[in-house]
């Protein structure tokens, strides 16, 4: 038995537990629900323990269904998107919310192909136009907006890139009291299918800088022995390198390493900003930082009022010591 809801959400628990990304798809979707006036529910692929539930409750979750061994199909996603096809079309819904990361830009044409349904990836903003919803996304390298209007007649499936999906919890969400369901699919029918036969995780050295969890940068305040020192602590502790403007023009680093609105934007979980001055279009590539920290000797400098956390301080002080302390933590360059 599946919860009657007009909208899913579909919500990994890695470890059995949310993570950032899960929380902020929880609480994007109490806020679609809202002025939408739609009714919404979680679909998990496994089921939550207390603590998990009493999260999910905490971002207004009014349901949960709990996909039976769903776990089991993780690493063959195209049998678990004709699951959770089977599930939507169960709980008679008609919009399919999921995260833009590997899980869910799998999965989200594999359902939109099961269940004959229209796709718009990346979905920037979501707002109603008299009786439909207008949904945008970046197109032309994020140059316009492409717009389109959807009327409900069709079930459609929609992705959420995750750097805008904040965890915050608003005072306009109000804590529920979650109904947990168990669904059991029929047998998906055996045949050819891809999948997974290992997990490989990502190296922080050659990574996108888009989907870098550690971030440190560069900026024109670091000379070349400091950078030297900076590359070696960032091999060390395992964290990926990103530079300003000014250190790739010097040649010291690619293209792909640079951070702001003309290179990467960047939406890492901790971002340490060394001798970057903060121009406006560095702070615009990495505003939705979730933590920022900055090292500059320019105590007016227009990074400090943008980072959570600032020191006064000369990197030809500061980077050695983190490298000494790296090295008798890691025994030496990696």
């Amino acid at each position: 038995m599946v919860t009657p809801v007009n909208m899913l959400t579909i919500v990994d628990l890695p470890d059995n537990a949310l993570d950032d990304t899960s929380r902020g798809l929880l609480s994007y979707s109490t806020r679609l629900a809202g002025f939408t006036h739609a009714s919404w529910g979680a679909v998990t692929m496994t089921t939550p323990t207390d603590e998990t539930v009493a999260d999910f409750a905490a971002y207004g979750a009014p349901a949960i269904n709990c996909l039976s061994n769903g776990d089991a199909l993780l690493d063959t996603p195209i049998r678990l998107g004709k699951v959770l096809a089977q599930l939507s079309v169960d709980a008679e819904a008609n919009l399919i919310l999921l995260p833009h990361n590997d899980l869910g830009a799998t999965l989200a044409p594999i359902l939109a192909a099961t269940l004959g349904a229209g796709l718009l990836t990346e979905v920037i903003s979501v707002r109603l136009v008299d009786n439909s919803l207008q949904l945008s996304r970046a197109a032309v390298g994020g140059r316009i907006a492409e717009n389109r209007l959807w009327n409900g007649e069709r079930t459609l499936i929609i992705t959420i890139p995750v750097r805008l999906l904040s965890q915050v919890l608003l005072p306009s969400i109000r804590p529920s009291k979650p109904q947990i369901t168990e669904w059991q699919p029929a047998e998906v029918t055996a045949g050819p299918t891809a999948t997974v036969t290992t997990r490989i995780p990502p190296d922080p050295k050659t990574v996108d800088l888009i989907d870098a969890e550690v971030i440190f940068s560069a900026g024109k305040g670091c000379d070349e022995t400091t950078f030297a020192q900076l590359q070696e602590l960032c091999k060390l502790l395992n964290v990926s390198l990103g530079v300003t403007r000014p250190v790739y023009d010097d040649g010291w680093c690619g293209f792909e390493r640079m951070v702001g609105q003309t290179g990467r934007t960047v939406t890492p979980r901790f971002y340490l900003a060394l001798g970057i001055s903060g121009s406006m279009h560095h702070l615009g590539g990495i505003k939705d930082s979730k933590r920022i920290v900055a090292v500059n000797t320019d105590p007016k400098a227009p990074i400090f009022p943008n980072a959570d956390d600032g020191f006064v301080a000369d990197l030809r002080d500061v980077v050695p010591r983190l490298l000494d302390r790296a090295r008798a933590a890691y025994g030496g360059a990696a």
